[in-house]
């Protein structure tokens, strides 16, 4: 008996040693972990999406999904028991004028794993569970989605004025969910019954789009403003100025998924207007596409600055993977719909980089979270 509590003692010491109690795991739990779901889905997502298919393809996208689907599950549950058993904190977090932007987090968590439930799902749940699964969470993604794009935005118009309220990368997280439903929607449509159903969920999904798109950009504008006068993130949270490059990877993802579904909504006498979407989907995918390389650019600027000069590891990092694999579902659906075997190949080459970084992420917030540091205040 006294060598299995020795045991345990030891263990208890090399775990969540950064931490003066276990329970503090609960303690300051943010709703940016969501955004570890996301990182990890959007991974399994990205490889169905790629043209290619095998077996070990198949296998790796999988077993990621079903990964992105345990930590849902996890977080989603240690979330509810913050809320619970630390109220004041959540509030405080709910409340910030930057915390409470990573409210768009869940939302978008729930649907990444709801679009890969519904692609890789079947096999294991069977294909009616995985639809009905995924319904589920799109439906109750979306519905927070919404919520949140509102909700958020309405916070900051009547909390009182505080001068560090400036414009962050952060301010995307909560109007993105939308694109992501928009997306993710797309390839509900076919599961529809035919007729007037079906016509509601496409046009249901372009508003969402709409939404999104009218709101990114006026966000966008605003951000881009305050890094060229007030300076880019500094320190932890410079990974963040990635978030800009969600918004414009699934509004081309969402724009060209959505036009590919209307052929099978508009036919006969309404087939041009299946033809003016697809149309619409390219236009906004090379416009889009081309405003991503600039961003790209200089979100990989900004991150080789940051490093020189120590960045820190903290969940903003992964901001490094959810919107570099939203530009890789994008790239995949614009060279889809344009045969373009460059664009293709340019979705494939930035898959890789996708897997490096989420592996990279994933491998620091283990050992974090096994010392406790990722559970102490931010």
């Amino acid at each position: 008996m006294s060598i299995t509590l020795d045991v345990r003692r030891a263990a208890n010491r090399r775990l969540l040693t950064d931490l003066d109690h276990p329970r503090q795991v609960f303690e300051h739990l943010t709703p940016n972990w969501f955004a570890a779901v996301m990182g990890t889905g959007i991974v399994a997502n990205a490889a169905v999406a790629l043209p290619m298919r095998s077996a070990a393809l198949d296998a790796f996208a999988t077993a990621i999904w079903a990964a992105a689907a345990i930590l849902l599950a996890t977080i989603a549950t240690a979330f509810v028991v913050h809320w619970v058993r630390h109220r004041e904190n959540a509030r405080g977090y709910a409340a910030d004028p930057v915390m409470s932007h990573f409210y768009g987090a869940p939302p978008m968590a729930l649907l990444t794993v709801g679009a890969g439930t519904l692609s890789l799902g079947g096999p294991i749940l069977g294909d009616s569970v995985a639809l009905w699964t995924s319904v589920v969470l799109w439906s109750s993604g979306t519905a927070l989605g919404v919520l949140t794009a509102v909700w958020v935005p309405f916070t900051m118009m009547t909390a009182p004025r505080r001068s560090e309220n400036v414009a962050l990368p952060a301010w995307l997280m909560p109007v993105v969910p939308p694109m992501v439903s928009a997306a993710t929607g797309a390839a509900l449509i076919a599961h529809v019954p035919t007729g007037q159903p079906r016509l509601a969920m496409l046009t249901g999904c372009y508003a969402l789009f709409g939404v999104s798109l009218v709101l990114g950009l006026m966000t966008m504008t605003m951000i881009y403003a305050r890094l060229t006068h007030g300076g880019v993130p500094e320190s932890r949270s410079a990974p963040t100025i990635w978030i800009t490059l969600g918004m414009i990877g699934q509004s081309v993802t969402a724009a060209n998924l959505l036009a590919a579904e209307a052929d099978h909504v508009f036919t006969g006498a309404q087939a041009p207007i299946a033809t003016g979407l697809a149309v619409f989907g390219i236009v906004v995918g090379l416009a889009m596409g081309g405003f991503g390389v600039a961003m790209f650019a200089l979100a990989t600027a900004v991150t080789v600055r940051a490093v020189r000069r120590s960045l820190p590891f903290a969940l903003t990092w992964w901001s490094f993977t959810f919107p570099v694999g939203t530009c890789v579902t994008g790239l995949l659906a614009l060279g889809a719909a344009l045969d373009a075997a460059p664009i293709r190949a340019l979705g494939e080459m930035l898959f890789v980089v996708l897997v490096a970084a989420w592996a990279t992420v994933a491998v620091r917030t283990a050992r974090a979270a096994v010392r406790g540091s990722v559970f102490r205040p931010v």
